[in-house]
Formats: C-alpha cells, structure tokens, sequence
C-alpha cells in the first residue's frame, strides 16, 4: 500500500480546505498521513482525521515567523518525519510546507514530491518597503531553492503560475499545473433562501491586505444613504505583521458601521444571512470563501486581482472593482441596494459557476491525476 504525507501549517484548514482530497485518498486505498503544528492542542481536529482513517503528526513549525534557527530545526523535525513513515508522496501546501516540505521530502529521498500554491501572502503584497521587501526577497530565495527539489508545483489561478515563472522562483523542468483552487463541496454547500433584509458579509483573516478596512470604509459611506443596511465581518486577528489591530476593529464596532461576528467553525449560517459576499482582498490563490458564498447563491463583489478575478465574470454573476477602490466598492454595494432583483439574478448565476467550474471533485480529480495517483 501507497503511502502520502500531507503537510499544512494550520490544523483547521486540514479538513476545510483539504477534507475532501483525504477522503478521495483514502478511498483509493492509500496510507494518508498529515503533518501540521497545533494538532496536538486540536482534539477535534484529529478525532474527525482518524475518523476517515488519516493518521496526524504534530510538528514544529512557526507559521508567521522568520526566525532562522527555528525553521532549520523544522526542516530537521519534517526530515524525522519523512523517514519514519517514508511515504511514496508529500504535498505541502501554504508557504513554510511547500519550502520545507519539499527539502525534507528531497533529503528523504521521497519520490514523488509535489507542492501547492496557495496565495502569496504577505511577502507578495503590498509595497516592497522596510521590512516587507527584507522578507519578500528572502521568501523569493527560499521559494527558489525548495520549488526546485518538487516533481510539479500546482497553482490556483494563472497569474501566480505566471509570476512564479517570471520571477524565476521554479526551475524550468518543474512542470506546473492551474486548478480551480481548493474547490467547494456544492452539496454541503447548498443554495440558501435570500434573507429578508439586505446585508452586506465579509470572511477573512483582519489583515490589511485582505482588504477589511476597504470594506469598513465602504460601508460607512453606503450607511450615509442606506443607514439600516448591515455590513457583517466575520474572522479573527492574527499574528501577521499586516493584521488589523483590535482598537481600529473595536472603532468599527463601536461606530455602528461594521457588526463583528468573531470567528465561526461553520460560515453556512452567516453566508444564509447575507444577501451579498465581498471580499476586497489585493491577491488570493483562489478565495475558498467566494466559492462558498457561491455556491450558496450569493452574488460576489470582489476586485480585479489574481485569484480573485477568476470566481466573477463582471455584470455576470457579480462585480469586480479595482484594488484599494473604495469608491467603486461603496458603489458597486449601491447596485445591488437600489436593484434588489440583480441579487437573485447574480446569485443563481454563482451557483451555476460554483458547480461545473469549482466543484471540489473536479478539483481534486485533477490533482490525483496530475499525482500519478489513479
């Protein structure tokens, strides 16, 4: 029996975001292992991993830090891993397992290795000034050096793949491969009745770079016309160096403009509750949270980035507005208030995308066959 080793930096988004492929794995007989930091304090998490039959290890792995020692001892720890379960495949997704994974899985001698990008994160966004271009450089470096130890290294949207290439982060004979991101379960995420007040929702880490204060500062300018709408923001603060600070979301709060939900094990019931989803982020790889949206009926606004220009067809299904567009955020809010009809309209049309262009079967089809793995 075939053995693969999946390697993440959150426990959470092993049965989110990656449930799905496991099932697919170990419905093809397959020993599926994970590896993540936290598992050890994420009971629920490893009860419902051994309850598919996936095997979790705990690592030492700081997902936001740059500390040198640290992360040599996690290749070190992932290396240990590797050789004790030594498995015929590892795929690492998120930044620190795609570069660390694919060293240790190399240094173990793991034959087929395979990487996913998943957005860029920090180090690509943003203006490159002070701290940011000092990372960004050397997450480009360390890019670099672990892409070229991966068999094939899968992207979820065509700009990051042609980044990569321009930037020459991964050799010339890796292969790569676009999906359609992680994919959405269109059954577990089934269409929801419009409530009966219009709402505007948000789902994302409080990073800036996500976008939330575009999203504050357009619904403060929406309430001047449509004080009652609400505008809902669900998620949580965290240790990114570009995270929303608890005094300027407390501000929103306080001011009436932004109704925080806190963050939520299960959004099906917040995305129920909305009319429209928004994501103003600068890049994504693929936003699982507009697919989510989608498939649940909902109309999308979100801007003309990588990643996220991929789930809209303008004037389709939703509407795409520039980076850091305020205005054209607020207004683009505007059109669905004034024309209330183009919410059902879109929102049926999203479901329609959602299922024969982001159903998470599709996706994980491709990745199995791009695996070698029938």
């Amino acid at each position: 029996m075939n053995t693969f080793l999946l390697i993440a930096s959150f426990p959470d988004s092993l049965i989110r975001f990656r449930g799905a492929l496991l099932r697919a794995l170990v419905a093809r007989n397959l020993n599926v292992h994970v590896a993540a930091p936290g598992l050890s304090g994420a009971q629920d998490v490893c009860e419902e991993l051994e309850a598919i039959g996936v095997v979790p290890h705990e690592i030492r792995l700081n997902r936001t830090g740059m500390n040198p020692i640290s992360d040599i001892g996690a290749v070190f720890d992932l290396w240990r891993l590797v050789r004790a379960i030594r498995p015929d495949y590892v795929l690492g997704y998120t930044i620190k397992p795609v570069i660390y994974g694919s060293m240790a899985a190399w240094l173990a001698g793991v034959p087929n290795r395979f990487a996913l990008i998943t957005g860029l994160g920090y180090a690509f966004t943003g203006e490159a000034s002070g701290r940011r271009r000092l990372v960004r450089k050397l997450v480009q470096g360390l890019y670099r050096f672990g892409l070229s130890k991966a068999c094939k290294v899968f992207f979820q949207n065509p700009d990051d793949e042609a980044l990569f290439m321009e930037m020459d982060l991964m050799p010339a004979n890796i292969s790569s491969c676009v999906v359609n991101g992680s994919g959405v379960n269109i059954a577990e995420y089934s269409l929801a009745p419009l409530p009966d007040k219009p709402s505007f929702l948000l789902i994302a880490r409080l990073l800036g770079d996500k976008g939330v204060r575009e999203y504050a500062q357009a619904a403060s300018l929406v309430k001047v016309k449509y004080p009652e709408v609400s505008f809902r923001l669900v998620g949580w603060i965290d240790g990114n160096p570009d995270a929303i600070g608890q005094s300027e979301l407390d501000e929103w709060v306080s001011s009436g403009v932004i109704e925080f939900l806190g963050k939520l094990s299960d959004v099906r019931p917040a995305i129920a509750d909305s009319t429209v989803y928004v994501l103003p982020s600068y890049r994504e790889g693929t936003p699982r949270t507009v697919l989510e949206a989608m498939a649940m009926g909902r109309p999308i606004i979100t801007t003309d980035a990588p990643g996220c220009r991929e789930t809209v067809q303008n004037g389709y299904n939703g509407f795409l507005v520039p980076v850091q567009g305020v205005d054209a955020l607020a207004d683009a809010m505007v059109q669905f208030l004034d024309s209330p009809d183009l919410v059902t309209i879109m929102g049926r049309r999203s479901r329609k995308v959602a299922e024969w262009k982001y159903d998470v079967q599709l996706v994980n089809e491709l990745m199995l066959v791009e695996m070698g793995i029938s």
